[in-house]
């Protein structure tokens, strides 16, 4: 069977080989793209399989279509295309970047903990001081994750070995994960490390436990600002709060007002609600927030190619071979449900 697949990504070439080595595939790779830009019109219409991180504009040209990887975690790019309506399935990159994000989430527990800002400050003033609050640990606090997904089962592994409590909070209830890409011996599959699992409705109790709050969700229409003043207010003053997942999770007049009222102890954000953020962001100023331009895990991570092209390369296979594919999305992932 011939198999047509355009590739809009950048090239890992063990990979590209190990693609073009599989029965029936027709390959091809246009430059890489992440603005506007269309396919050609013929190889549009007989295209099966789509790599990319966005898809091209001229999408309703696929007819032949049958499903697209993406190499991104995120896919609201994905919302607005009405996929299922046309049948075309979508997966994402989901686990390529688990690793890299849970060590973040860590590090940054480490460094609120200790006010590792201060001691910066410090040591660039010259100031020897050896206050209590440098000296804190994480070991025996309670870390809760919101959503239980590919990071947050890598995190919650890490922070066990640590000697951390791990509550999550999910919809409905945590399962087991067979059909995601994981980094062998990363994260948890079973599902069963968490201390103790709050599903939707017991946000109040689940956040009034903690002494971190974890962000751990995608963004859909249904997540964005799910957690505002109420959600806040409901931590406990010492707990700090990490966004590693997106920034409108978080309503930011909530959050800053939570931070200027020392309604929270601080936090650690590596996604946010403006690309760039302004210089004159009040976020950059407060000396207990720790702000990263979105790096905890990208695409420059030395992994990321060798482990998206896998997840497609692998994607591939389990197609030619009439298996379910990693990664794959819901219909009502697709609708923003």
């Amino acid at each position: 069977m011939k198999l047509n697949i355009v590739v809009n990504m950048a090239v890992e070439p063990q990979q590209l080989e190990r693609l073009r080595a599989l029965p029936g595939a027709n390959v091809t790779v246009i430059p890489e793209r992440q603005d506007a830009y269309e396919l050609p019109e013929e190889l549009a219409a007989d295209t099966h399989i789509l790599f990319c991180t966005f898809a091209p504009t001229n999408l309703s040209a696929m007819r032949s279509l049958q499903w697209i990887q993406i190499g991104s975690a995120g896919y609201s790019q994905l919302l607005p295309l009405g996929l299922p309506a046309r049948g075309v399935r979508a997966c994402n990159a989901l686990g390529v970047f688990d690793t890299a994000i849970a060590e973040w989430n860590v590090a940054m527990m480490i460094n609120l903990a200790r006010d590792m800002r201060g001691m910066i400050r410090h040591q660039e003033a010259g100031i020897w001081d050896r206050s209590a609050r440098f000296q804190r640990e994480i070991r025996g606090s309670v870390a809760g994750i919101w959503g239980y997904g590919g990071i947050g089962r890598e995190t919650a592994r890490l922070l066990k070995l640590m000697g951390i409590c791990v509550h999550v909070l999910v919809r409905e209830s945590v399962k087991r994960r067979d059909a995601q890409y994981v980094v062998p011996g990363a994260g948890d599959p079973d599902g069963t490390l968490p201390d103790r699992v709050f599903t939707a409705g017991e946000e109040p109790e689940f956040l009034g436990g903690l002494d971190f709050l974890i962000m751990a969700l995608p963004i859909t229409p249904r997540t964005q600002g799910i957690v505002g003043e109420r959600e806040l207010a409901a931590l406990k003053p010492h707990a700090y709060v990490l966004n590693p997942a997106r920034g409108p999770l978080i309503r930011e007049e909530a959050l800053l007002a939570a931070l200027r009222e020392q309604r929270i102890a601080g936090a650690a954000l590596d996604t946010h609600y403006h690309y760039p953020m302004p210089a004159d962001h009040p976020l950059w100023r407060f000396p207990n927030v720790i702000m990263t331009p979105h790096i905890s895990g990208s695409s420059l991570s030395p992994f990321f190619l060798t482990r998206v092209w896998d997840v497609f390369v692998g994607n591939v296979e389990r197609h030619l071979q009439g298996q379910p594919l990693l990664n794959e999305l819901s219909a009502a992932q697709l609708q923003g449900e």
